[in-house]
């Protein structure tokens, strides 16, 4: 029997689905930053890691959730909470984004660690 592949899973509690469009959305802003930074981030290897992080993370994660795989919900939650320990380590502040963006990302640690969504990994996810 082949499963069906989804990107987003409407039959999950309320906080992984937002937490899964979160992930997508957050990855698309990333490639957005990325464009717009271009040559400035070129030579600046842990900066391409935050990044790749964030985009490849984003992506990969909310497909693992939305197919509920544990590996997804996990590399969801480590994209979510990798921004701000590369900001720790590069700016020396893990709040030092703006304050919309800052309001997404605690908002998605949020949703990913709500006890709703942790149950629900708990016993559904393969």
């Amino acid at each position: 029997m082949q499963s069906t592949r989804r990107w987003l899973n409407q039959s999950q509690p309320q906080t992984l689905v937002i937490a899964t469009w979160l992930l997508y959305a957050n990855a698309a802003f990333a490639v957005l930053d990325l464009l717009r930074a271009g040559v400035l981030i070129s030579l600046r290897p842990l900066v391409l890691l935050y990044f790749a992080v964030r985009i490849g993370g984003g992506v990969l994660g909310g497909r693992g959730i939305a197919n509920e795989q544990k590996w997804g919900y996990y590399l969801g939650l480590a994209s979510a909470i990798a921004p701000f320990v590369l900001r720790a380590v590069i700016t020396g502040n893990p709040f030092a984004a703006d304050i919309i963006s800052l309001a997404f990302e605690i908002a998605l640690v949020a949703l990913l660690l709500h006890p709703m969504s942790r149950d629900y990994q708990r016993i559904w996810f393969k």
